[in-house]
């Protein structure tokens, strides 16, 4: 069984046997995916505990004093539909991470499948902040919390680029595919509705559209010009 808790890096420091995911972070052609500033917190209305979301605005603004547009766990539910169904996902070449507004990292696996309905979506998201891990019934961890920051669990000189509409150079993301000893690339996306996402570890701000784009979008595009480049059917 594949260890989600502990950085490639550091299993091969201490000499263990790297899995079949760690092989491929290692050594293979791999892109990861980073869906950041996703918003997933539940609270217990009436009797359930519910994954809020836009649509319990009265409940927001009355005991979150926030605002309900904020609580979009739709757009994590899109991103990951896609991105998991993808031949670059299949072909062992890709890696998804998601990091919560409330400071949760979370590393998915790529035999992960998540439910095509939004409402099972959420109960299977309030079943992993509750126990921390997700596990299929024969025993395969598919989803887990994992410590923070999600720069320990990259490769060591893997490249880490920030999508933003607000970059100041537009490049195709088949410009973007590493060449000679690189082989690892990170791409952060953010899970909001509207705004910047604002983090530290990005190397480098990349706009991949002369237009806003949507997060799933965004992972679209990536996606498929990764599969072209690396002759993925």
């Amino acid at each position: 069984m594949a260890d989600y808790g502990e950085p490639a890096a550091k299993r091969a420091k201490n000499g263990k046997n790297p899995s079949n995911l760690s092989q491929a972070a290692g050594f293979g052609k791999k892109v990861y995916f980073i869906l950041e500033n996703c918003s997933l917190e539940y609270a217990k209305i009436g009797r359930k505990d519910v994954l809020l979301t836009s649509e319990d605005s009265g409940f927001i603004k009355n005991n979150l004093k926030q605002d309900p547009m904020k609580y979009r766990p739709d757009i994590l539910h899109q991103c990951l539909l896609m991105l998991l169904d993808s031949p670059l996902n299949r072909a062992g070449n890709m890696g998804i991470y998601f990091h919560t507004t409330s400071n949760v990292l979370v590393q998915v696996s790529p035999q992960c499948r998540i439910p095509r309905t939004f409402n099972r979506f959420c109960g299977l998201m309030i079943q992993l902040l509750a126990k921390r891990i997700i596990k299929s019934p024969d025993g395969v961890i598919l989803m887990r919390v994992i410590k923070n920051p999600v720069t320990d669990h990259l490769p060591v000189g893997c490249e880490v680029k920030l999508t933003s509409f607000a970059a100041p150079q537009l490049s195709r993301p088949r410009e973007l595919v590493p060449t000679g000893d690189l082989k690892q690339i990170a791409f952060v996306v953010g899970c909001i509705a509207k705004g910047q996402v604002k983090v530290d570890y990005p190397t480098t701000d990349v706009k991949i559209s002369n237009f806003p784009l949507s997060a799933a979008i965004t992972c679209t595009k990536i996606a498929n010009d990764f599969e072209e480049a690396w002759d993925i059917l």
